[in-house]
């Protein structure tokens, strides 16, 4: 998932991966940490229009979220805390 940023045509708010488990997402978080990657853990975070369990890593030039669903939301809602700014 590629999220379009807010500034120039063609810029990037931040880019999601997602995987198939809560399990995969800490396991990408540890990964990360230990290669040096600065990450923010949210668990049962509420994000557009799903509920979902993620991790944030500041990226080179915009923020990636790893991430997995675990139920729709029944409004959208934005990332409390988000790196860049809002969600979608």
């Amino acid at each position: 998932m590629l999220i379009a940023g807010g500034g120039e045509p063609g810029s990037l708010n931040h880019v999601g991966v997602e995987v198939e488990s809560t399990d995969e997402v800490m396991a990408e978080a540890a990964r990360l940490q230990l290669e040096g990657a600065a990450c923010e853990v949210q668990e049962s975070t509420t994000c557009c229009f799903a509920v979902q369990d993620k991790v944030w890593v500041t990226g080179p030039e915009v923020p990636w979220e790893i991430y997995t669903v675990l139920a729709d939301a029944p409004v959208m809602h934005p990332v409390p805390g988000k790196p860049g700014g809002s969600c979608c």
